[in-house]
């Protein structure tokens, strides 16, 4: 009889008829999954094969809009979904109340944030305190009531390949030896699948991730630390003898367990790899040579994507795999990549109220750390000399130099095309940079002649840590000294000043976090709850309420 080993989690909720969605499994043989809603939607898929996994997404249909349906998941007829006295509610899929004729607008409410390192242990928090999006699926489950996010957006690090918990090294150990490269860290498909099975069979996590649609994208720990950092970083990682099988694995496992997930019904049905994988006894040597293809040329495959909810329209950002690394071309996006969010962010423009631009990298960072960025950039191509050169490019590994300000020409591209949608008489009531990455929480906005109001809406971990002298970094980084210093960058570099400037409206906030943002006509509300242990027990504080759309 076929088993459940991981799932489900719910992707996609169709938010232009209401009336489908997509469901996530990984099943431990060969079965056709099922998915079974108490309104009558509901959909069958067979699975397909990887590396001896076995996965399936389900396209549910039938949903009415503006309702919630409750669902079971079954594996060749048999349910294994809900598990037997598992003491959380109901999985549910809710379908989005659509906008038309005598009906207002739809609200959104995404929460976000990125770095979410497992907790191996149920019940215990580690090293890193409670875990925030542990902490919501707790309340959440606590009181079925509550109001819940319409979409989780995963901005990144969703797995730490090359950060281990001490039972991931157990279970290595007992594999392989680690006295030889990687060592304690995961080195090929295998391990990727114990990193997920690890982070998303945490009980809480589990109930969340089948309850409330999720969207996902990778960053550098999904891979490994510095992913991409240089022509010279990468250059040297190829060098190695283990690199090709842990990144086409990782490039693999991202396919399988983020990625899919991201897409629509409709672009899963024209995707011609998903089809060819489904199709096959056995997909491992097709998705192999993807991946292959992908790390060769990264302009090859797009892990970006769109989605629109309404009128509030999500632009998902791929700022790893797609960077020219060339010291003499260093950009952010490959051109293609620059002219799809060029084209997304201004097709139909005036038709929504809200742009959300997800980038796991900050767009603006406290101003001394964005002018050092700049500075090292122009050290590692050439402008003060070959010794220099050397210098920044050790710099730019060990300080982790490498956000939009490192990418000079891609930063100014990326500030002038939000200028533009942001700016007339079609311009919509926001437009938000959402981020993750640097552990920590803060809100910026720029100074630029925009009709629109323009955020950088930073928050992360969802559960992770950080030094005490780097939460001093990051202040200094936002103060007057931290500006005079960085004045002192850009003259060393000869870089000149930033093509604008910006300023901290709020933070910065240290500690496990999500952000919340509530949206409805032209309106924007931000939220920002930390979790905290009080009386033994974890909970969500709320640290920052705002409204974004007032004066």
């Amino acid at each position: 009889m076929a088993g459940l080993r991981l799932g489900p989690l719910l992707r996609q909720v169709d938010w232009d008829t209401g009336g489908s969605a997509t469901i996530w499994v990984e099943t431990d043989r060969p079965c056709t999954a099922e998915v079974r809603c108490t309104d009558g939607a509901g959909g069958s898929v067979r699975t397909f094969q990887i590396e001896g996994h076995h996965y399936a997404l389900v396209t549910v249909t039938g949903l009415t809009p503006g309702t919630t349906t409750e669902y079971e998941v079954l594996l060749d007829g048999v349910r294994v979904w809900p598990l037997p006295d598992s003491g959380f509610p109901p999985s549910t899929i809710t379908a989005p109340s659509l906008s038309g004729p005598g009906r207002p607008e739809a609200a959104l409410r995404v929460t976000f944030g990125s770095c979410r390192q497992a907790v191996p242990t149920p019940g215990r928090h580690g090293p890193h305190g409670p875990d925030a999006l542990d902490t919501l699926a707790a309340q959440l489950a606590a009181d079925p009531g509550a109001e819940r996010p319409d979409v989780l957006l995963l901005l990144g690090d969703q797995v730490y390949a090359d950060a281990l918990s001490q039972e991931t090294r157990r279970w290595l150990a007992a594999r392989r030896d680690l006295r030889e490269a990687p060592g304690a860290q995961v080195a090929d498909y295998e391990e990727y699948t114990r990193l997920y099975y690890e982070s998303w069979l945490d009980p809480e996590i589990r109930w969340l991730l089948s309850t409330v649609p999720s969207l996902q994208i990778f960053d550098d720990h999904d891979v490994i630390d510095d992913w991409n950092t240089s022509a010279a970083w990468l250059a040297e990682m190829r060098a190695t003898p283990w690199w090709r099988e842990r990144v086409l694995s990782g490039l693999m496992s991202y396919w399988v367990y983020q990625h899919l997930g991201n897409l629509s019904p409709a672009e899963l049905e024209s995707d011609p790899l998903y089809g060819a994988v489904r199709e096959a006894p056995d997909g491992t040597d097709l998705l192999r040579a993807f991946a292959a293809r992908a790390d060769a040329d990264p302009s090859t495959v797009r892990w970006s994507y769109r989605r629109d909810f309404g009128r509030s329209r999500l632009l998902m950002v791929d700022t790893r795999a797609a960077r020219v690394l060339a010291e003499d071309g260093r950009a952010m996006l490959d051109p293609t990549e620059q002219e799809w969010l060029r084209e997304n962010a201004l097709a139909g423009h005036g038709s929504y109220d809200h742009l959300l631009i997800g980038s796991s990298l900050p767009w603006l960072m406290p101003p001394l750390i964005h002018d050092a960025e700049t500075w090292n950039a122009a050290l590692c191509r050439g402008e003060r000399g070959p010794r220099w050169a050397r210098i920044g490019e050790n710099l730019r590994r060990r300080s982790d130099l490498e956000h939009w300000a490192a990418f000079p020409a891609s930063f100014a591209a990326l500030s002038d095309l939000i200028e533009e949608v942001g700016t007339g008489p079609r311009a919509p009531a926001t437009v938000c940079v959402l981020s993750g990455d640097v552990h920590h929480a803060y809100v910026a906005e720029p100074r630029i002649p925009s009709t629109a109001r323009v955020f950088q809406l930073t928050c992360s971990p969802v559960h992770n840590s950080i030094h005490t002298a780097v939460k001093w970094g990051f202040r200094l980084g936002w103060s007057r000294t931290g500006r005079w210093l960085g004045r002192g960058f850009s003259r060393h570099g000869r870089t000149g000043r930033p093509p604008l400037s910006w300023r901290r409206t709020g933070g910065p906030w240290f500690g496990n976090q999500l952000m919340t943002l509530a949206l409805a006509g032209r309106t924007a509300r931000l939220r920002l709850d930390q979790a905290r242990r009080e009386r033994k027990r974890a909970t969500l504080v709320t640290v920052l309420d705002r409204e974004l759309t007032g004066s």
